[in-house]
């Protein structure tokens, strides 16, 4: 019997490395692409919509912008701007997309046909037999009409001598700053209306290269992860904190994890507070690999409130959803999860179900445009990697057997010596989780353990 994977959203013919979902369209994009390197791999950009048709999620090609030479390794959206990531360079770009007022002709099956034909893309398990190789996509050309995409500029984010690279760009929540991490250690803050950008400030961040990056709801605060062994928090371009998760495990010992990735995170119906949230991968590969760590930090303070142990495959890549409610992670093995954010409980899982390295996650976002697409899950995120693949992973709404398994399991993972937290932390969780009957829960706990 072979393994489980995830429904196959879209298939691209280009190895895939970061993938989007605008919020106010609802738009996916998903980019990559096989560098400078002369192998007839492209390099581009694709648009899709995600729609929702049976119950099953299925995405339709409506537009490609292609990139030269230039594979995207990461990409941010800020507005109608997108900020991508290549070699040397932070490029920007500028799309707007127009509904298109009459149905197109489905393509020939060679290909063949209008350029701005869209071509429905159904997954494995979604809409028939799905995928197929990368070659049998139908590309949607630049002069798609319900697609525009011009290229307004670049600036130069990494200036290594050897192989400069652009490893994170991230815009900051109000759109007025856009932050850049490259290969040669340097975070390069630019400020301006976009796409005019200069340049606001710089600051080596880190001996070695950048691995991620992240900004503070506020602005206040800059969290960088480096291969130096070191995450550190910045107000402007002065250092204010450098992490320490392992404070209180004295089976880690100084150099064995290094931190991989950051991310800030809202709380969910407790406005005031904030979240940060760091991966730890060891550093050297072992014959009996020691496991991967989650850590949960007050986003004000910086200090670590939750560690927890998240399996034995070497993380590579994080995402917070909208609500903080949950986390993704994608390993170098091609495995995904959700994780519930407040406990750092595993919540969905499936072992390499890309059979390659994973190299970005998206949650569906909280916007109107998503909520049709939703369908009946309570969370609903998607994963690209190397393989070219793009998948789809929904949690369906719990039910009130649900809770209550939940609730079970939860309380007696902890000691009965601290009932008080435990009932406190019980209803927590079954909040964020969305579950309902806050009174039905009140009476299992007590039932159960008075």
């Amino acid at each position: 019997m072979g393994k489980r994977r995830a429904p196959e959203l879209y298939r691209a013919p280009f190895p895939l490395y970061t993938v989007k979902i605008h919020p106010q369209t609802g738009l996916i994009i998903t980019a990559g692409g096989g560098g400078a390197s002369k192998t007839g791999i492209k390099n581009a950009m694709h648009f899709l919509s995600l729609d929702l048709v049976g119950g099953l999620h299925s995405a339709t090609l409506l537009h490609t912008h292609e990139t030269d030479t230039r594979a995207t390794m990461c990409m941010s959206l800020g507005g109608d701007v997108i900020a991508a990531g290549q070699d040397a360079n932070c490029s920007l770009m500028r799309f707007s997309h127009h509904a298109a007022k009459q149905a197109k002709k489905p393509a020939a099956k060679d290909g063949a046909g209008d350029k701005g034909a869209a071509r429905k893309r159904g997954g494995k398990g979604q809409n028939g037999d799905g995928g197929g190789g990368g070659g049998d996509v139908a590309q949607t050309k630049e002069d798609s009409p319900q697609m525009l995409v011009e290229d307004v500029g670049a600036v130069q984010a990494d200036l290594s001598p050897q192989d400069p690279c652009v490893k994170c760009v991230r815009f900051s929540a109000d759109l007025t700053l856009l932050l850049s991490g490259g290969a040669d250690g340097y975070v390069r803050v630019w400020e301006g209306s976009f796409p005019s950008l200069k340049e606001k400030f710089s600051f080596r961040a880190h001996k070695d290269e950048l691995e991620d990056i992240d900004i503070s709801p506020d602005n206040k605060h800059i969290v960088t992860v480096g291969r130096d062994f070191e995450c550190s928090v910045w107000s402007g371009d002065q250092l204010a904190v450098g992490l320490c998760w392992h404070e209180n495990m004295p089976q880690i010992t100084e150099k064995m994890y290094r931190y991989k990735s950051c991310r800030f995170a809202k709380v969910e119906d407790q406005k005031d507070d904030l979240r940060l949230y760091t991966v730890q991968i060891p550093h050297k590969r072992d014959r009996k690999p020691p496991p991967c760590y989650i850590t949960k930090w007050d986003g004000r303070v910086f200090l670590p409130l939750l560690t927890k142990p998240c399996g034995n495959e070497v993380l590579c890549c994080l995402a917070v959803s909208d609500s903080g409610t949950f986390l993704g992670l994608g390993t170098v093995t091609g495995s995904v999860a959700i994780y519930i954010a407040f406990s750092l409980q595993k919540l969905y899982y499936i072992q390499e179900s890309h059979g390659i390295v994973v190299t970005d996650l998206t949650f569906l976002p909280d916007a109107p445009k998503s909520k049709a697409v939703k369908g009946n899950n309570e969370v609903v995120m998607l994963s690209v990697a190397v393989d070219s693949r793009c998948q789809v992973h929904a949690v369906s709404n719990r039910s009130k057997y649900d809770t209550i398994r939940y609730m079970y399991s939860y309380m007696h993972k902890s000691s009965l010596k601290s009932l008080g937290y435990n009932i406190y932390s019980a209803f927590r969780c079954c909040i964020h989780l969305n579950f309902e009957k806050l009174t039905l829960m009140t009476g299992f706990v007590v039932q159960g353990h008075i």
